[in-house]
């Protein structure tokens, strides 16, 4: 009898971890590689929870594709991984077990690092080799995006011909990373086709049963749970779960109560818990009728406050707009940069834009100063978010806490690293790259948090994004670009350029494009300050013919300041033939620099305002 037809009148007990059982081995080991070089521990592995009263297995082949594979160099071994690793499953298996192919999610927190395609093409090389081994199913589990997981039921209902089982994990109960509830979720699935839906991971039983309390009986599938075991821990240095496999036993029968009929385990789980879940569902038929509870109802998402200034990328598009970094001091001496941030808004900029600790170095703190610029002193404040300085959790923190300040204009950067800072043995984050952390923006905009939890009122961020053209390859940098639109970025700011030329090449090649760009334009101080940044900081290039003109006057500082001045009031001519946003960056504290630059563009608007008059 195959899987689908001893569902409809039984409660099936599938296995549990696989990975919790071989932590020993270190947690940045590659198990599904231990197919090949440590078959019998599988074996053992699968043999314990047969023995434990699993009636279903699934083979170790969560993580053999292509792209996990890739990440140990084992992206070769593909088809010998999952076909050793079927072989396996069948040799421990009784004449009654039925063994699916596990199939893992791809995409985490940085869902940008691997495209749909991506997702496919792997994905389809990997349920080849099971297929063809000759499985009883496929366990699709671990899926957080629901956008993946509803591609790869498409492909495994169009390629196989078993029992497909589709399970979402969840970061919070009942509803979906996108903010969606797993109902309709689920729904979802099985209008796809999946034979059997659920849910697997993150949430230990308790949760995972207050989920399915919401969730109706399916049309046509059937409901399947596979939960941890339970919160994890923090002890002597490892991550561990509560031992608590007696627990699974109630818990069993209250998923039964809830209409699932394959009830397993995933991380923390051991055949302890297996056997467990057993003796709680012998006897237990599956249910046919139960009471659905109502969703919660939906904590509603409040408009965003309404600022008093249309957004940066509003008001670039409607007429030229100037923007000034002036970064924040590496001191506690903050008198020089108040001065410089005033002047600037004298001269008649719309925005004040600080770095986030760049280069790796830290300085005070642009959260802090921007509060002390808009509240103090009526300084509209654009801040830059790196994602090398904070996790998921303080990013999401952080900006509920700009939100809550105000602050709405943010430029969104993956960070230079921190080994080229002033701390190199400091920890680069990297949980999101700058696309992702766009994207969590944007949907904040929607008032839903990073893990689909609503966040009581909608955010109002006007999102930029950083854009440098300084690069052999300009349509690769554009394609980036275009990437970053489809995260959400609202607009661009540009690395300094130094020659008109190449500003006319970024025009030709971004005019197709609907978002605008503010070209960075930053004066120089010296030559010496020339050679460095050509040389030295990444993604600036200088011209030879201004590396000469600061050469000649690298003598006479006055003299050096006025060529500075003459070549960025030049660049400015050119940038302001094709883009009408102008990022200034301050070099040093010399903001006299980037006032004379401000005053300059302002002159320049007044003139052909005038000629266009007459």
């Amino acid at each position: 009898m195959n899987l689908l037809d001893r569902l409809k009148d039984s409660i099936l007990v599938a296995d549990g971890a696989m990975g919790t059982l071989l932590y020993s081995y270190g947690k940045d080991t590659c198990y599904e590689e231990f197919n090949l070089s440590h078959s019998d521990d599988i074996y053992n592995i699968h043999q314990a929870y047969i023995q434990a009263g699993a009636q279903v297995i699934q083979t170790n082949t969560y993580g053999a594709n292509y792209y996990k594979l890739s990440q140990y160099g084992l992206e070769e071994q593909v088809k010998a991984i999952n076909i050793e690793a079927v072989r396996i499953a069948k040799q421990a298996a009784n004449k009654g077990t039925y063994i699916l192919g596990s199939m893992g999610g791809y995409r985490g927190f940085r869902k940008a690092d691997i495209t749909l395609a991506e997702i496919k093409r792997s994905f389809r090389e990997q349920l080849f080799h099971l297929l063809h081994e000759g499985i009883d199913g496929i366990l699709l589990e671990t899926y957080y995006d629901a956008e993946e997981l509803f591609a790869v039921v498409e492909i495994a209902k169009d390629e196989a011909n078993v029992p497909v089982i589709a399970q979402f994990s969840l970061l919070e109960p009942e509803v979906l990373q996108n903010g969606s509830f797993v109902k309709d979720g689920l729904q979802r699935l099985e209008e796809l086709g999946a034979d059997i839906v659920g849910l697997n991971c993150r949430l230990g039983p308790h949760h995972m049963i207050q989920s399915f309390e919401q969730i109706p009986l399916p049309n046509r599938s059937f409901l399947s749970a596979y939960p941890n075991a339970s919160l994890l821990d923090y002890e002597d240095g490892r991550y561990v779960f509560t031992k608590n496999a007696e627990y699974f036993r109630s818990c069993s029968v209250r998923l039964v109560e809830q209409g699932v009929r394959l009830i397993g385990g995933c991380c923390g789980t051991t055949p302890e818990h297996i056997k467990a879940i057993a003796e709680g569902v012998r006897g237990l038929q599956p249910v046919t009728e139960k009471q659905v509870k109502p969703v919660r109802p939906t904590v509603e998402v409040l408009a965003s406050r309404i600022d008093k200034e249309p957004p940066l990328h509003q008001i670039v598009k409607e007429r030229t707009s100037i923007i000034v970094e002036l970064d924040t001091p590496k001191h506690l001496q903050t008198e020089s940069f108040f001065t410089g941030a005033n002047r600037l808004k004298e001269a008649g900029i719309d925005a004040l834009t600080m770095a986030d600790n760049s280069l790796a170095s830290p300085r005070i703190s642009n959260t802090a100063m921007a509060t002390i610029l808009k509240e103090q002193h009526g300084i509209r404040p654009l801040v830059h978010i790196t994602c090398r300085d904070r996790n998921l959790i303080g990013l999401q923190s952080h900006l509920m806490g700009l939100d809550a300040l105000g602050i709405n204009q943010v430029l969104a950067v993956t960070g230079d690293p921190s080994k080229i800072g002033d701390f190199p043995g400091a920890t680069s984050v990297y949980d999101l790259s700058s696309m992702n952390l766009i994207s969590m923006m944007k949907q904040f905009n929607e008032g839903i948090s990073y893990s689909g939890k609503t966040l009581g009122r909608k955010t109002s961020f006007s999102v930029a994004a950083a854009f440098n053209p300084n690069v052999r390859n300009l349509d690769r940098a554009v394609s980036r670009l275009e990437k970053k639109v489809q995260s959400g970025a609202d607009y661009f700011i540009t690395q300094p350029l130094f020659n008109e030329k190449q500003m006319e090449e970024v025009y030709e090649s971004t005019k197709h494009m609907k978002v605008p760009i503010y070209i960075g334009i930053m004066p120089l101080t010296s030559y010496r300050n020339a050679s460095f940044l050509h040389h030295e900081v990444p993604g600036i290039t200088l011209t030879e013919q201004i590396l000469r003109v600061m050469e000649r006057v690298q003598d006479d500082p006055i003299q050096a300041t006025r060529e500075s001045i003459a070549i960025s009031k030049s660049l400015v001519d050119t940038a302001l033939k094709y883009f009408k946003g102008i990022y200034l960056i301050t070099p040093f504290t010399r903001y006299d620099l980037t006032v004379d630059c401000v005053n300059y563009v302002h002159a320049k608007e007044k003139l052909v305002h005038g000629t266009n008059v007459i």
